[in-house]
C-alpha cells in the first residue's frame, strides 16, 4: 500500500471520534420508555450505528414506527441532548485528523447524527480546519447500513478511491453495500469478529494503532 492509492478516508463520528455510543443507547432506551416500549439497553447498543430513519421500526416495530416514528427521534433527540455535555473524543481522536490532513488526505466525517450534534463535535475536536466535508442525517433519507449517507460522503470527496473507518457493523456493511473498503475499531463495543463478519478488512483496538499504520492502515489494498 502507499499514499498514493488513497484519495479519501470517511470516518464515521459516533463511538469512532467520540465516545457516544452508550449515550446514545441510553437515550434511545428513555425515548421508547414514554410509549410503553422497553429494551434491554445491551440490545439497543447492537443496533447503534444506524440512523433514526431505521432503529424506531428495528427497537419497537412497525406499529410503533408509522404511529409515533417521528415521536421518538424527537424523544431521543431530547434526551441526547442531556446526555451530550458527558461525551469526550476518544483517545488519539485529534491526531488522527491532524496525520491525515498533514498526508494530505482528503477527509469526510461520514456521520448520520443531527447537525447540531455535529457542530458540538467538531468544536470537541477542534476539528473544522482538519476536515474537508461532513454529512449528517439530513443528507439522506436512508442511514447505514444503506449506502447513502457514504455516496454522498464519496460525492463530497470527489473520489471513489476511499476507505470507511468505523466502530460498528453498520458501518462496514454500508462500506460494502457502497462498493469501498472498511477499517473497524473496538471502541464502539462491536467485537473484531462482529466487524469482520460485517465486511471489514482488519480491526484495531485503538486509533493510535491506526496513526502507526499510516498511510497503509487506510489506503486501499
Amino acid at each position: 500500500m502507499n499514499t498514493s492509492s488513497a484519495s479519501a478516508v470517511l470516518l464515521d463520528v459516533d463511538g469512532t471520534l467520540v465516545d457516544s455510543n452508550y449515550q446514545h443507547a441510553l437515550a434511545w432506551y428513555r425515548a421508547l420508555l414514554p410509549f410503553d416500549v422497553v429494551v434491554p439497553v445491551w440490545q439497543i447498543h447492537r443496533q447503534i450505528g444506524k440512523g433514526g430513519d431505521q432503529l424506531v421500526e428495528d427497537l419497537g416495530g412497525e406499529a410503533l414506527e408509522r404511529e409515533h416514528g417521528d415521536a421518538v427521534r424527537d424523544a431521543e433527540g431530547d434526551r441526547y441532548a442531556e446526555l451530550i455535555g458527558e461525551v469526550r473524543p476518544l483517545p488519539h481522536a485529534r491526531d488522527l485528523l491532524v496525520a491525515l490532513k498533514e498526508q494530505g488526505t482528503t477527509v469526510v466525517l461520514a456521520s448520520s447524527c443531527q447537525e447540531g450534534d455535529l457542530d458540538h463535535y467538531l468544536e470537541l475536536l477542534d476539528a473544522r480546519d482538519l476536515v474537508d466535508a461532513w454529512t449528517t442525517s439530513a443528507d439522506v433519507d436512508a442511514t447505514k447500513p444503506a449506502p447513502d449517507l457514504l455516496e454522498v460522503a464519496l460525492q463530497r470527496a470527489g473520489t471513489r478511491r476511499a476507505v470507511m473507518l468505523g466502530d460498528a457493523t453498520w458501518d462496514c456493511r454500508a462500506a460494502g453495500n457502497a462498493g469501498i473498503e472498511a477499517v473497524g475499531l473496538l471502541t464502539g463495543g462491536f467485537s473484531r469478529e462482529e466487524l469482520l463478519d460485517a465486511g471489514a478488512r482488519e480491526v484495531h483496538d485503538e486509533l493510535r494503532t491506526v496513526i502507526e499504520g499510516l498511510p497503509g492502515s487506510l489506503a486501499p489494498e
